[in-house]
């Protein structure tokens, strides 16, 4: 059976990458149930694209799989996690301590995908503690020194629109590179710093155009 060579460093385009976060999810979810190989067919089926479009997407890899046979689950899963930089927990940083900020500090689900939060900052850390977080919150003012100390290079953003530019500034200019943006606004960074939107307002907006 056909097999990819280690991957080093390869250039994938970011649709293309959220895409192979969901084949792993499939991927494993398939491993769990004792799955050896899988077809293009039934993996694009399970991810919800084509096949046409999943074969493009493990093309990045090289050659990969048997024809008729189809993909080794276990191998392919690995080769994607490795890919994704999953092979180890991977640190990130919590800012804005709120309602939301809580609320996804007190979701488990981020160690299952390769993600540890080391902690949260926050102008007011007792108000987060007083929400049932476990996670350490740290006052705002200790973020640059903390971003150093672990070498942290994402961060989850859920100030108010007012601060998140400014916030947005001192994270970078500590050393991030990807933020996962909850407010509701466009952030100006650097080319090099890569920023994910989550609008939940324009979500809902988007979704209520076919709920009619």
């Amino acid at each position: 059976m056909d097999q990819p060579e280690k991957i080093e460093k390869i250039d994938i385009p970011s649709k293309a990458v959220y895409r192979l976060s969901i084949y792993h999810r499939c991927l494993q979810k398939l491993e769990a149930n004792g799955v050896d190989t899988v077809s293009s067919s039934t993996l694009a089926r399970a991810a919800g694209v084509k096949s046409a479009q999943l074969r493009k997407d493990l093309a990045y890899f090289g050659q990969f799989g048997t024809r008729g046979l189809g993909y080794p689950v276990e191998l392919l899963s690995s080769t994607i996690r490795e890919t994704l930089r999953r092979e180890h927990l991977q640190p990130v940083i919590l800012v804005g301590a709120g309602n939301l900020g809580s609320a996804l500090l007190r979701y488990h689900g981020f160690e299952k995908e390769g993600f540890e939060v080391l902690a949260a900052f926050d102008s007011n850390p007792e108000g987060a503690r007083a929400r049932g977080v476990q996670i350490p919150v740290f006052p705002d003012n200790d973020l640059e020194k903390f971003i150093a100390e672990k070498n942290v290079k994402l961060a989850i953003l859920c100030v108010p629109v007012e601060f998140a530019q400014s916030v947005v500034n001192r994270l970078v200019a500590a050393g991030i590179l990807g933020v996962l943006n909850f407010s509701p606004v466009v952030l100006d960074v650097n080319p090099d710093v890569t920023v994910n939107n989550v609008d939940l307002a324009l979500e809902l907006e988007h979704l209520s155009y076919f709920v009619r």
